[in-house]
């Protein structure tokens, strides 16, 4: 005889349980998870155990409809797996860490279309706000911010401007400055080595062409690009076949620190000297920037202190606070290390 089989039953405990099981009203049980400074420290201790005990979840969706606000922070994001991306993530986390607030992450793989039905998802939940460290169009920034309806921060680049926050650094005068220096070391048929369609990657890629326009060095089949995800391999890849056919080429700025290590394998296997006759500039300074053989020059981008800093002005913004500058440049350096660093006499040939 056929039959189905049944869930057990669930009961959700709430805080009124808590509460009837200590013997204190719900309001004492929320005060000492909201805030610790206004119950006694043995009060809280056993609260905190008897709700371990329990099981207790806060009810979250709840209590933004009881207060009016919102504890839900969307985070639209390109990718979540490269390193550059997870060090915003961790800016983030830390920021929230310890309050009510909780992110829900959308990884939009560079799709804009993507970008926009993630967007209406978060809009959906009425959040707390919206911190946008990815987006393929522009366009999309305004359209993100009219949707939202909550304080958005882009991390972008600082250049572009929506009705929202932008903080970060300036991609093109960072790419400017790496140009600079790769022609203060005597380097002249400079390439420029990216991937994919970021618009972070076209803002280098301009920096780049009108420094080596200036100097009167421009090229335009210089410039290598290819429609992918940044990796070593690429990176390896790329320059191997480019090399193959300009082989006068002596120096490449890499739009990331994975592409730019793939450069440095590939120049070993090549046999080629870094930085004598060929130099290598990435971007990001990557933890493991610093311990390439040779030492890879690079970018330095504040990627926690970003991700710290969007967190905490959506939720200054969202709890009725203000902020000073609506346009925060958090700043970029240049490392430089031994793959550009080369001899007086060869610079000044």
């Amino acid at each position: 005889m056929p039959h189905s089989r049944r869930r057990k039953a669930t009961v959700k405990v709430t805080l009124q349980d808590v509460a009837k099981e200590i013997g204190v009203s719900a309001i004492t049980v929320s005060r000492a998870l909201r805030e610790p400074d206004k119950v006694s420290e043995a009060l809280r201790a056993h609260i905190l155990s008897v709700v371990d005990k329990m099981g207790y979840v806060p009810d979250f969706n709840a209590r933004a409809l009881a207060s009016g606000t919102s504890t839900f922070i969307g985070v639209l994001l390109p990718s979540l797996s490269h390193p550059a991306i997870s060090a915003i993530l961790n800016g983030i986390e830390a920021r929230i860490r310890g309050t009510d607030y909780r992110i829900q992450y959308a990884n939009t793989h560079y799709d804009a279309e993507e970008e926009v039905r993630q967007l209406r998802s978060f809009a959906a939940h009425s959040p707390a706000g919206v911190i946008v460290a990815g987006t393929d169009r522009l366009e999309n920034l305004d359209a993100i911010v009219n949707e939202a309806g909550c304080p958005v921060v882009q991390t972008i680049d600082i250049s572009l401007k929506i009705n929202g926050v932008a903080l970060g650094i300036n991609h093109k005068q960072a790419a400017m400055v790496a140009t600079r220096h790769m022609l203060s070391q005597g380097y002249r048929r400079i390439a420029m080595l990216g991937c994919g369609n970021d618009i972070r990657v076209r803002l280098r890629q301009a920096g780049y062409c009108e420094v080596m326009q200036q100097a009167g060095l421009f090229d335009e089949s210089l410039i290598i690009w290819q429609d992918a995800p940044p990796s070593i391999h690429l990176g390896s890849r790329l320059i191997r076949r480019f090399l193959e056919e300009r082989p006068d080429v002596d120096a490449v700025i890499c739009h990331s620190d994975d592409l730019a290590l793939g450069v440095i394998f590939e120049c070993q296997r090549l046999g080629i000297r870094v930085p004598e006759d060929f130099g290598i500039c990435g971007f990001n300074d990557l933890e493991y920037a610093a311990t390439t053989e040779p030492p890879l020059t690079t970018i330095r981008v504040p990627r926690f202190d970003i991700g710290y800093t969007a967190a905490d002005i959506v939720i200054t913004l969202g709890q009725g606070g203000s902020i000073g500058e609506r346009t925060l440049d958090l700043g970029f350096e240049l490392v430089e290390r031994q793959t550009t660093r080369r001899s007086k006499a060869v610079a000044s040939a």
